[in-house]
């Protein structure tokens, strides 16, 4: 989904939204971030009423500065892709693993992604994310927007873990 002729995005689920936009909001490339809602069964859906939604984070990035597999190749190293709705202590379908395409190309390269991180064997578990089509990303409300920014100490269940890239090639 081309936001413009300069821009791009990507909408990512893999637990609490806090973490994930913390750690990708410092990326080259990445402009900026907003955490929210998708895939879910309600219109304007909030925290105390999200019924199906993942807790997800919108991405919009500069397509010459990095590019859908590298930040997927993040994506795959700040959580456990393995853990079925769950993350940490986060418990339930809102803090499931997942990827929001918004299109084929999107989709093809989150399916190339998946497979190099199963191919790996980095995780002793496969990974367990979904692909879903993005609909309608409906952003958080405004006290869960750079939250660990206004709240440097809060909690999160994120951080980029000592494995290699699922990019590098072996040899």
């Amino acid at each position: 989904m081309t936001t413009n002729n300069q821009t791009n995005e990507l909408v990512l689920a893999g637990g609490c939204f806090w973490g994930m936009e913390e750690l990708f909001r410092h990326l080259p490339g990445v402009l900026d971030t907003d955490a929210g809602y998708t895939g879910g069964e309600n219109d304007h859906p909030t925290y105390q009423h999200h019924p199906g939604h993942a807790e997800a984070l919108k991405i919009v990035f500069d397509p010459q500065q990095t590019d859908i597999l590298h930040l997927l190749d993040f994506f795959f190293r700040i959580h456990d892709p393995t853990t079925l709705n769950r993350q940490g202590n986060d418990i339930g379908t809102s803090y499931r693993s997942a990827i929001f395409y918004a299109d084929e190309a999107q989709k093809q390269a989150a399916k190339q992604m998946i497979e190099k991180v199963n191919q790996s064997g980095v995780w002793k578990r496969p990974v367990v994310t979904t692909l879903e089509p993005l609909g309608t990303f409906w952003p958080a409300e405004e006290y869960h927007q750079d939250y660990l920014q206004k709240l440097p100490n809060g909690y999160t269940c994120h951080f980029i873990r000592p494995i290699p890239s699922f990019l590098e090639e072996a040899g």
